[in-house]
């Protein structure tokens, strides 16, 4: 394999991941900041507000492993080889 390619290949894998994640945790820091504000205006809706929460860091963890899907499919499913 040509090694520019190989370089290019790498730095796009890190790429990947590494802008994949930045939304993603920039989004549940804020979520769980705003959770933990609206359980201490509201303990009484401490259950649903969890509930919730946990189910959108979720979906927010899946863009995460996304990336590193995208970045693992650049590295061994490389087309130049």
């Amino acid at each position: 394999m040509n090694p520019q390619v190989s370089a290019a290949s790498v730095i796009a894998a890190a790429l990947s991941v590494g802008l994949a994640t930045i939304g993603p945790g920039l989004g549940q820091g804020n979520a769980a900041g705003q959770a933990l504000e609206g359980i201490s205006r509201q303990p009484a809706s401490e259950g649903k507000i969890r509930g919730i929460l946990l189910l959108s860091l979720a979906f927010m963890e899946a863009l995460s492993i996304y990336g590193l899907v995208v970045a693992l499919a650049i590295l061994f499913a490389n087309p130049f080889a």
